[in-house]
């Protein structure tokens, strides 16, 4: 079972995306803030990272830095989403493997996940 680590602060979205994808037979953890990922168990790390851009205590582009550089993270997909960001702007500040442009299709989304963990 792969498994999915979720960014997101709007508890409608972040509940969404775990139920559907849990129905798709992903394993999902999910983080209302920045802070609560960094202290996850970082020995652990799943097949796919989701972030928002715009956190509470952050950007999602920051994380998304952080874990294209680090060694143990740089290798797995990050898909970033926005409602507010455009696709260039997010190419511009960090090295995402794909952007989704909220509000999205929800089938969509999931094939972007399904190709991107194809990759691994």
């Amino acid at each position: 079972m792969k498994t999915i680590y979720i960014v997101e602060d709007e508890t409608g979205i972040r509940d969404a995306l775990q139920l559907l994808l849990s129905f798709e037979n992903y394993e999902v953890r999910s983080f209302s803030t920045i802070e609560a990922f960094n202290s996850r168990n970082q020995s652990e790390n799943p097949d796919i990272f989701i972030l928002d851009v715009m956190m509470p205590d952050g950007l999602g582009t920051d994380v998304c830095n952080r874990l294209k550089q680090d060694p143990a993270t740089s290798e797995i997909p990050v898909m970033i989403m926005s409602a507010h960001a455009k696709n260039a702007e997010v190419k511009k500040s960090c090295n995402a493997d794909i952007f989704v442009s909220k509000p999205f299709d929800i089938d969509d989304v999931i094939q972007k996940i399904e190709d991107l963990t194809q990759k691994n």
